[in-house]
């Protein structure tokens, strides 16, 4: 279905194309652009003329030529990074124009898009926004543009990894954020199957960037579902105006005085080439390859996954011990239960095994020993006096018949050893990106574009479990016309989840293979029992156990463990099978096979110009399909296939009253998903020019989002086996696994029932039903009350402030409960991790301030945040995830003397609480500093740059159970950046 309609939308687009393609005369503009300082030629230069697509750049000696089919007059528009936009006005001559420009930063007068969807001045924008320019990205001193997002007012980030970072703003924070969308060339970002936006792993590089905006808060009126904590809007240069060839090498080093590892070398490769013909065709092609050692995942503190808390204790000195960063130590059985367990299966066996003879082993033992605790030759009296085929069963038996009888077993928790993560996650990373685009011009105002865009990489990511993402790769690929007033495109997303894998199922099952835990917690148990019944201290009973329970353990590093490593490495999670029977035979796999696609469709007219400017309006409309094909490994879809449609649409209008003083703008937008009720997101803006260059802005604005294809359709076990992941569709929830009909219990009447079991007197009275709401999940929504400032109070001085107000409602987020698939009798329970809905209403509220100042050829910034949340609903688990305060202070001087510039920033958040499905804790506040010197070489076109970000290397985590990063030092080589 989805490829005949992409084929029918193509067909239909070149159709549209051709009837749009007009014959007319050209004409040729040629000339010469210099810097009007040196005098000297200026390379790739863009030059287009206003209001029309199309246009060239000057070449190496700062010549250019390109025909147009424009009517005289018209005006020529030239443009360079780091130079002040020259327009001058052709009446009769096209030939032999002279064009200077000089060294400039200009306050305010950026130009953005996507605050409205239609071009105006970043000081009348109607909501707050951000942008970051060719020009900014080519100063900044961070290793890369995505990584210096940062600077921006009110952004914060979790950095999962390296080259993995989820932006965010205005609160709620988590790893792979789902509640900020990420465009790049209006493709959405994000992978369809594992949900997050792949940020800058797979994507657009940075040579071909031209801008960057950003919309903290909701904008699902303009941009439909999801982005209600913001959206990321990532521009790439037009081959028109940006042509030739660039190329820049970046090389450093990280891991510095890094006890984890020793010094490592950090390499980058950019290039990028672009050329266009006739003002007609046009093409470039852009790639960019990156390769160095991920930071490392070291927290080793001890956490109590049920209750989502820091506990106190290590290995030696708690039996149950969880590592934040070690794996395979999830998994986790009571002592007594696990006696009691064997004892129950002994007494069966003997049963069957007797014929009937002895139906309760245990009954027979306490008439022959009475309330005496047996020696060991009563112990071995009793053995003999039973037929010889019974006898190592029962031998087997004895200790934990002793350690129940003489009270030796605690009633505590013991877990098996785990692995270190950095035995388990691949840290080699790698970052391989390659794009490519054709652009045509039918006319002067109407342009198609076929793009692609391809990346693969290595990487680890952070959700409720560490993934090791290896040789994931992600495509992107898209067809689009656009004019002046209107555009139509369609795109596909396509995801390959390559070797990607869980790396606590890995340690878990590293550890099965070496011994199953049906094998490992008897052993342990067993000989604690005879170390204490022996005289040992309970700590070196323990010591004792474990040490035998761990002999034949796998050792990082070994053939064994690399062998038991790369097995399961290699097959998949749907593929995993238990034998209960003859563990030997079991199959484990802890990889995903993810083949899961988006195919989206969308359209758009401004109807401004026929209505003569009298009001701007806008409609627009969307389709949207997931493909989702993950072969069981992600989601419910081993037997089945899984289709979700989402359409919509929307319109803007906008009116200036009041001599252009006031413009008051409503914007409305309906989404349907097929798996939910449809919404309306209104959205109202106001702009109130106080002053020239002075406005006041308030709006209005209410965005949701839809629970994400996991949300919905997840079957995933994670934590090493400890917990199985669902959807919480009803179909899900209550069709497959009858959380209706065999309700759940509650994570704290659970625990309860287990310390009541552990005693050996289990009391069901205990558990506590959870009822899941009849609807299953649903969308989540938020409403947004802005009023903000922005203004040049001198032409030297730009000021931004905003307050914030924000009211959710539908929360979407997840509880554990407990259903028991045995009997009453003999329960069995299997823990589920279910996306849910709050209850109550959720709020937020914060300010930032925002200052930039001119001095000649100084640049000064800095900007601080404020977030907060509202009053917590009751049971509500606090997830703001988020710094009271942050800021940044910004220094540059692009040329402090001839060709000479520098570029610091520095940067502080406070301390805050992190919680997620991972790991919770505390982030303490910290520091950092980048700083960047960079020399241009005009002769060669070229800049050399020496910089690092973290320069002060202080290592810091920016979210709980997330690696610390400390300082990256590189030198970096560009021609014609």
């Amino acid at each position: 279905m989805s490829r005949i309609f992409t084929q029918v939308f193509y067909v239909l687009l070149f159709v549209c194309a051709i009837n749009l393609a007009v014959q007319a005369q050209s004409i040729t503009v040629s000339g010469t652009v210099k810097d009007r300082q040196s005098k000297e030629g200026l390379a790739g230069v863009s030059l287009v003329i206003k209001g029309q697509s199309g246009g060239t750049a000057s070449t190496a000696n700062g010549t250019f030529s390109f025909s147009t089919t424009a009517k005289l007059p018209f005006t020529l528009v030239a443009s360079y990074v780091g130079y002040g936009t020259v327009e001058q006005q052709i009446t009769t001559n096209t030939s032999g124009i002279i064009l200077e420009l000089e060294t400039a930063v200009v306050l305010g007068g950026d130009v953005v898009v996507s605050a409205s969807r239609t071009p105006e001045r970043i000081l009348e924008s109607p909501v707050s926004i951000e942008r970051m320019s060719a020009a900014t990205i080519r100063d900044i001193a961070a290793p890369s543009f995505y990584d210096a997002l940062n600077n921006m007012k009110g952004v914060e980030s979790s950095m999962q990894s390296l080259t993995f970072k989820s932006i965010n703003t205005r609160g709620f924070n988590s790893n792979g954020n789902t509640r900020f969308n990420q465009y790049i060339d209006g493709m959405d970002n994000q992978a369809p199957g594992l949900n997050f936006s792949v940020g800058n792993i797979v994507g657009i590089t940075e040579l071909d960037v031209d801008n960057v905006e950003l919309l903290p808060g909701a904008s699902s009126a303009l941009y439909g579902a999801g982005g209600i904590n913001g959206t990321l809007l990532m521009t790439s240069k037009d081959p028109f105006k940006y042509q030739g060839p660039s190329f820049q090498y970046k090389s450093g080093i990280n891991h510095v005085n890094d006890d984890n590892s020793s010094v490592q070398q950090f390499n980058q490769l950019d290039v990028r080439v672009a050329k266009s013909w006739n003002n007609k065709f046009g093409v470039k092609a852009a790639f960019s390859f990156l390769q160095a050692k991920d930071w490392i995942g070291n927290n080793f503190s001890n956490f109590d996954r049920n209750s989502r808390t820091a506990k106190s204790g290590d290995r030696n000195s708690d039996t149950n011990y969880d590592g934040i960063n070690s794996y395979g130590d999830e998994v986790s059985q009571n002592m007594r239960n696990v006696a009691l367990s064997v004892q129950n299966a002994t007494i069966a066996g003997i049963n069957a095994g007797s014929g009937g003879a002895i139906p309760n082993i245990k009954a027979l033992m306490d008439g022959a020993f009475g309330a005496a605790i047996p020696t060991g030759a009563q112990q071995a009296g009793f053995l003999s006096g039973l037929p010889a085929a019974l006898r190592p069963a029962v031998q087997n038996y004895l200790p934990f018949y002793v350690g129940l009888k003489a009270n030796l077993i605690p009633d505590q928790n013991v877990s098996r050893t785990g692995y270190n993560e950095e035995n388990l996650v691949d840290y080699d990373t790698k970052s391989l990106k390659a794009s490519g685009a054709v652009y045509y011009n039918f006319t002067n105002t109407i342009q198609a574009v076929a793009q692609a865009n391809w990346g693969t990489g290595t990487s680890v990511y952070t959700g409720s479990d560490r993934y090791s993402l290896r040789n994931f790769n992600i495509g992107q690929y898209k067809v689009e016309l656009k004019g002046q007033d209107f555009y139509l495109k369609g795109y596909t997303t396509q995801e390959r989840s390559g070797d990607s894998y869980i790396s606590s199922i890995l340690g878990s099952y590293i550890n099965e293979v070496s011994k199953p835990s049906t094998t490992w917690f008897p052993q342990y148990i067993g000989n604690y029992v005879g170390a204490r019944a022996a005289g040992q201290t309970d700590a070196a009973a323990h010591a004792l156990a474990r040490g035998v329970a761990n002999q034949g353990r796998f050792v990082p590093g070994t053939p064994q463990f690399e062998s038991a490593k790369n097995a399961i490495l290699n097959t998949t999670i749907s593929a995993t099978s238990i034998n209960a029977q003859d563990p030997t035979k079991s199959v484990y796999g802890a990889k995903f096979d993810d083949k899961s696609n988006l195919y989206h469709y969308e359209g758009m007219y401004n109807f401004t110009n026929a209505f003569n400017n009298v009001v701007e309006f806008q409609v627009g409309a969307s389709y949207r399909l997931y493909d989702l094909n993950s072969a069981g490994t992600i989601f419910n879809d081993l037997n089945e296939s899984i289709d979700i449609d989402e359409y919509g649409a929307f319109a803007q209008i906008g009116k200036k009253f009041f001599n252009d003083k006031v413009k008051i703008t409503f914007a409305g937008r309906y989404d349907k998903s097929q798996n939910f009720e449809g919404r309306f997101t209104p959205r109202v803006t106001g702009v109130f020019t106080v002053a020239k260059n002075n406005n006041i802005r308030a709006s209005y604005q209410t965005g949701y989002r839809n629970p994400t294809t996991q949300n919905q359709y997840i079957d995933l076990s994670v934590g090493g086996g400890s917990q199985r992941l669902i959807g919480g569709l009803p179909e899900i929830i209550f069709g497959k696994y009858k959380l209706d009909t065999n309700r759940p219990f509650t994570d704290v009447s659970y625990r309860a029932f287990l310390a009541s079991a552990a005693t050996g007197t289990p009391n069901p009275a205990l558990l506590q039903q959870y009822t899941l709401d009849s609807r299953g999940v649903r969308p989540e929504s938020v409403q947004s009350y802005e009023l903000g400032y922005k203004g040049l109070i001198t032409p030297n001085l730009l000021i931004d402030a905003y307050g914030y107000y924000n009211i959710y409602k539908d929360f979407i987020t997840a509880v554990d409960v407990y259903q028991n698939v045995g009997t009453p009798a003999s329960p069995t329970f299997v823990k589920f991790g279910i996306p849910v809905n709050a209850t109550d209403e959720v709020s937020s509220y914060g300010a930032a301030l925002g200052l930039d100042y001119l001095i000649n050829k100084w640049t000064m910034s800095g900007n601080v945040s404020y977030n907060q949340i509202g009053d917590l609903p009751v049971n509500y688990i606090n997830d703001f995830n988020t710094p009271k305060i942050r800021f940044n202070l910004g220094l540059g001087n692009r040329e402090i003397i001839k060709n000479f510039g520098f570029n610091v920033n520095y940067r502080w958040q406070d301390k805050f609480y992190w919680n997620s499905s991972f790991a919770s804790g505390d982030v303490p506040a910290y520091s950092s500093l980048d700083a960047q010197v960079s020399l241009k070489i005009p002769s060669v076109k070229s800049s050399i740059k020496l910089g690092g970000s973290n320069v002060m290397n202080k290592y810091y985590i920016t979210s709980y159970g997330n690696p610390a990063a400390g300082a990256i030092y590189y030198i970096a080589y560009s021609f014609n950046p």
